[in-house]
């Protein structure tokens, strides 16, 4: 196991996660924010250099225990066997800890599964569409639209579906302070609908109040935000519940291209995820 610090080898990397999109999206936006700055303290682990079997990018420091929203890593790997030989690698993780990982490849769920049982550790396995969309730039603008500001944290934190905690206000502000966001207020200054970036690069917690659906300011909120990562040289991608319906419907009219397969979500350790 090797935890990669040189500049140049980052920049190499890089360049390598860029030539097997769209597999490695979550990878790569990751090592693109550390590239630029690192602002969530990163790092990124791989098997061997250069000619990696695995790639993981996770929180670097200490994180208690507890907090799985901060405690996330993604994964991508040219061959599974090296994947999970280094999960397995003592210090790659903690799997006391509660962490959730993150992947877009079949072996990443049947890597944890087979670990965590033998470990006699509990999952919560999640899946999610991922959308990409190829050329933000043709994306029209709608006009006119409301201001575009920063959220609202208050109002932001109240309709997070899995907020609630200490660890989740923590982590959604780190979010706002860290990463670009967007927010579309009324003429009264009033937050109407708004979109985060997560430190992989994506567009994460889309939401507008129920007042003010079907009006067309998540399709204002989605167009501004592609155009905003594309201008800074990120893919515009993000994370879809299969269930939502009308979300998907949106990207799609919008250009977004659904990838073959499904995102999972893996909470390792989930007893200790609300401590």
């Amino acid at each position: 196991m090797l935890i990669l610090t040189c500049p140049a080898q980052l920049q190499r990397l890089e360049g390598a996660l860029r030539r097997s999109l769209p597999l490695t999206l979550p990878v790569y936006g990751a090592v693109m924010n550390i590239n630029r700055g690192n602002p969530a303290g990163m790092e990124v682990v791989v098997d061997a250099w250069p000619e990696f079997g695995a790639v993981l990018a996770r929180r670097g420091g200490e994180v208690p225990v507890d907090d799985c929203y901060r405690n996330t890593s993604a994964v991508f790997y040219r061959d599974v066997g090296a994947y999970r030989a280094l999960l397995e690698t003592p210090g790659c993780l903690r799997w006391d800890a509660a962490f959730h990982i993150i992947g877009l490849q079949e072996g990443v769920t049947e890597v944890s599964k087979a670990i965590a049982g033998a470990k006699g550790i509990e999952l919560d396995i999640s899946h999610y569409y991922t959308y990409l969309h190829p050329n933000p730039s043709t994306i029209l603008i709608p006009s006119p639209f409301p201001s575009a500001t920063y959220p609202h944290s208050i109002t932001m934190l109240s309709t997070w579906p899995y907020g609630g905690t200490a660890r989740s206000r923590q982590y959604l502000e780190e979010l706002l302070r860290l990463f670009p966001s967007l927010c579309l207020r009324d003429g009264a200054g009033q937050p109407l609908s708004w979109t985060l970036t997560d430190p992989f690069g994506a567009g994460t917690h889309g939401y507008t109040l129920p007042a003010h659906r079907r009006s067309g300011c998540m399709r204002t909120v989605l167009v501004l935000a592609s155009r905003r990562a594309q201008a800074r040289g990120f893919p515009s991608f993000g994370f879809t519940a299969t269930g939502n319906r009308p979300m998907q419907r949106l990207q799609e009219e919008l250009g977004h291209q659904r990838l073959p397969g499904l995102c999972c979500y893996i909470l390792h350790n989930p007893g200790l995820k609300r401590d």
